[in-house]
Formats: C-alpha cells, structure tokens, sequence
C-alpha cells in the first residue's frame, strides 16, 4: 500500500520598512551638533531628498503610511521624497519622540571645537554610546510649547538610551500597529534616533552599535517577519 502524503506549508507574511535618515541640513554642512535644533536642509540636502525618493521609485516602493520627526529637516525631506515620487497625500504622522538626540549644551558647537576642548574619546563617547549623555543644559531654551505640549519635563540633554525610550514608545502605541494591518511604512528621522531603532530591530550589541553611523538621504529598506522580527536590510541604490 502507498500513501501519497501532500505537505501543507503556511503563507509566511513578511513586512516591508524603510527608514532615512534626513538630507544634509545647514548645520551638518558646518559640522555643529544639532539635536533638537530646528534646523533646514542645505542645498545639498534638498538634492539627497530628491535623489532618495527617485531610488525608491527605481525600487518600485509604494508606501502606505509615512512617519518622521517635528523637526523642518526631516519634515522637509519628506516632503521632497514624496514629491521626487510623484506621490500626493500619503497618510503621515509626525511626532517628537521621532526626534534626533537632544544634545544638550553640545548643541550649537562645532563638533571639532568640541573635541579641542573635551577630548576626542569622550566627544565620541557622548556622540555613539549607549548610556552616557552629553553635557546637559542648565535650562531649557527655544522650547515650541505647541509641539512639545505633552512633555512634562524639560529636555536639557540625552543618552542614546533615552532616546531609544521615546522612540520604542511611538513604534510599539503607533508604526507597529500600521506596520501589523500589512501596510509599508516609511520613516524620515535623524540618525540617533534611527540608531535607536534599529538597535532595537537587530538587536546590536553596544560594540557594533558605537560603530554605527547612518548617512544621510540613502534609504534603508527592512524586511521583517510576521512577529516584526528582522530578517535582513540593505541600502537601497
């Protein structure tokens, strides 16, 4: 007797992510430390933007859902990707927990002076680390109540672990659940709070984490399964 056993394989469901960090701003161009800044992109920056939504047109990326910081330089670059996409009114969100590391009384200084004044090892410490934060603030400066309304108490500075907090909060109560309803997401944010982020996907040790660094305007595609665990990510070209 021959039994003909027909082997039953479950659909796997993979999510599509991409993240990118903004153009070039003003302040990138002069090597400052930014952080919290409202800053505006360069000229090369506005480039970057568009160059990166024609990479992902080249990609065949169609996004349902877009997220990014309140800060200009990534709100703009979205605005120029989109644009460079021919894509008009897309659902998105902005939020400060989306926003790059508050660099405390860092802000504003130009990164070598800094290394002049501080040390080469601990400007890089405070720049890649996990849990050591810059020189805080004193007090709190150029805070728009309108967008930071639901903070109750000021921000004079932060660890990259700080960070990772207020992010992980936007992707677990917001992107996961968009992410869940099988829609592909697009992220436009700065590169420590992306550094966050995919620390958390990839699960990086400190080391490999103090190695990272994100350029700006190249988008990031993530594939993740349905658990929103990572699977792998590339570089778009």
């Amino acid at each position: 007797m021959i039994f003909i056993v027909k082997q039953m394989t479950a659909k796997t469901t993979f999510y599509k992510l991409v993240l990118l960090r903004h153009g070039q701003s003003l302040w990138n161009k002069d090597n400052l430390f930014t952080g919290w800044k409202d800053i505006d992109l360069s000229t090369l920056g506005i480039q970057q933007a568009k160059d990166a939504g024609q990479i992902l047109k080249k990609n065949k990326l169609c996004f349902d859902f877009a997220f990014c910081s309140v800060l200009k330089r990534s709100v703009n670059t979205l605005f120029y990707v989109l644009e460079s996409m021919d894509i008009h009114n897309l659902p998105t969100k902005k939020s400060w927990k989306l926003n790059e590391k508050h660099y405390g009384a860092l802000q504003g200084m130009n990164k070598d002076e800094a290394r002049k004044k501080y040390g080469k090892d601990k400007v890089h410490m405070w720049r890649r680390s996990f849990d050591t934060p810059p020189p805080l603030l004193e007090k709190d400066v150029d805070f728009n109540l309108q967008q930071y309304s639901e903070i109750k108490n000021p921000v004079l500075g932060e660890s990259l672990k700080d960070t990772q907090k207020r992010v992980l909060d936007f992707w677990h109560s917001d992107i996961a659940i968009q992410i869940k309803q099988n829609k592909t997401i697009l992220i436009v944010a700065h590169g420590n709070s992306l550094r966050a982020l995919m620390q958390y996907l990839e699960d990086l040790s400190e080391q490999k984490l103090l190695d990272l660094n994100i350029p700006t305007g190249e988008p990031i595609l993530y594939t993740l399964d349905s658990q929103l665990k990572f699977i792998k990510s590339e570089y778009l070209k």
